[in-house]
């Protein structure tokens, strides 16, 4: 019982701090300075990450990106070459 709430108060902080920016492998580290057991903190950054992940909204599309090129001069829109690749496959 009590490894249970200790576990869960690691996993809150885990997911805080992660919230925040810090890295996971700094978190780790931290916490095994300050005197964790290291399968302990690993096990917390796992469940963290699964809640958070759990969390995450779910993307249904991809995203498409459109961009133009004008050159101040023209005020044309330069027309976007196509790679080898594309040429070659016939993609658009």
């Amino acid at each position: 019982m009590v490894e249970n709430t200790y576990k869960v108060k690691l996993v809150e902080y885990v997911k805080r701090n992660l919230k925040k920016g810090y890295p996971v492998d700094t978190l780790k580290i931290a916490l095994i300075n300050q005197g964790y057991i290291r399968s302990t903190v690993d096990e917390a950054i796992q469940e963290a990450m699964k809640q958070m992940a759990s969390e995450a909204p779910i993307i249904k599309e991809k995203p498409e990106i459109e961009h133009e090129i004008i050159v101040e001069e023209e005020e044309q829109p330069v027309p976007e070459k196509k790679s080898f690749w594309k040429r070659l496959f016939g993609r658009k």
